[in-house]
């Protein structure tokens, strides 16, 4: 794969895509109920922690991506593993959000299709965009940006004008104290979706000028946060807490209750295109991320490595059969006790390695003059 470059705008635009994604489809800190707006925002603040680190360790070493790093500060041994680990990480978590475009086509518009064709167009079409570098991604992401906020502009105005909104939903506040917010919070919504952003250590290495990447990257962020603590709190606010916190895709519920007659009758139509376009550029970003860690640590190539990482994510799609399996999977056991891992230890562990290491040569070269 070419060294392709990218404007710091692209890489924003595409920061912010991959962050809403799938996001949507789930009540982030359901436990939490008619707070979950609140653990929404103790999670973007653990998220905001965890995007510094990030940006501290591309600026110390800006020319190197995530899998370089790794072999770069803990030899090629230890980093080859660490690189092998995020390439399955990336896996995994392109194949849950290919089985999310799956499960979300038979469940509105191709219900007479099976989902493991739907999984399959999806994997070959997010491939496609993978094929050409991470260049022609931004660039879609350019064009898809419009999309997804006229799309969900018009959800919430539809829901406004139809008087679906109870702000009665919202209170109490802090109806059982602190302690049920800060669970909700972490690690799950610091996990998802904010602690993905790891994801972009592989892919600010293309920004052409990176004199203001950290700024932009942080208003982004927060722009994106505040607007996902909003649409999280809609179906709440609609759907009310109970009813929201028992919904598999409780947004999906909301989208079905508008209707305008003689205008717009099925809105939930429009939600699935936008979901299938968001999930798709998530599912991309971790193809992306898994292909440039298996080029980088094993003598295979750019276009070889997509193929072979293509089928293994197909295949990982599968490791759930049932729909209620695959989502407890992802709720008790890969947010909980996995996604830290490679979201917050790794990071932290390289982080001090460089720190420790630009420090012993600070004094190196103190010494010798």
């Amino acid at each position: 794969m070419s060294k392709t470059v990218a404007s710091v705008s692209g890489v924003a635009i595409a920061f912010s895509l991959f962050q809403v994604g799938s996001s949507t489809l789930f009540l982030l800190g359901a436990p939490a109920r008619q707070d979950a707006w609140l653990a929404m925002l103790i999670g973007a603040l653990g998220g905001f922690v965890l995007l510094t680190m990030y940006l501290l360790i591309h600026k110390l070493e800006p020319q190197q991506d995530l899998f370089e790093l790794l072999r770069h500060y803990w030899g090629k041994w230890l980093g080859t593993l660490g690189g092998l680990l995020f390439i399955g990480y990336f896996s995994y978590e392109a194949s849950r959000t290919a089985r999310d475009i799956g499960e979300l086509g038979t469940l509105t518009l191709l219900n007479q299709t099976p989902t493991a064709v739907v999984i399959f167009i999806a994997i070959v079409v997010c491939a496609d965009v993978v094929w050409f570098g991470p260049r022609v991604w931004f660039l879609l992401c350019h064009l898809f940006l419009l999309m997804m906020v006229l799309g969900y502009g018009a959800i919430l105005i539809l829901v406004s004008f139809r008087g679906l909104i109870h702000i009665e939903f919202l209170f109490p506040i802090l109806e059982n104290g602190l302690s049920p917010v800060l669970k909700a919070a972490i690690p799950d919504i610091i996990s998802f979706p904010f602690g993905q952003t790891i994801l972009f250590l592989v892919l600010f290495k293309f920004i052409s000028d990176k004199r203001k990447l950290k700024r932009s990257i942080m208003i982004v962020y927060w722009i994106t946060a505040v607007f996902l603590m909003i649409v999280n709190e809609l179906s709440i606010l609609i759907l009310g807490p109970e009813f929201a916190n028992s919904s598999t895709y409780p947004l999906f519920e909301v989208t079905q209750l508008i209707e305008v007659p003689n205008i717009i009758e099925r809105a939930d139509v429009l939600f699935a295109m936008i979901l299938f376009t968001g999930t798709g550029i998530k599912t991309a970003g971790f193809m992306f991320g898994a292909v440039i860690g298996l080029q980088t640590v094993t003598p295979l190539r750019y276009k070889p490595s997509l193929i072979l990482l293509s089928i293994i994510i197909y295949a990982l799609t599968f490791l759930s059969p049932r729909l209620t399996d695959f989502l407890w999977f992802g709720l008790n056991v890969a947010l909980v006790r996995i996604w830290p891992i490679f979201q917050i230890i790794i990071p932290v562990l390289l982080f001090l390695t460089m720190l420790l290491r630009k420090k012993k040569r600070e004094l190196v070269k103190s010494n010798c003059s």
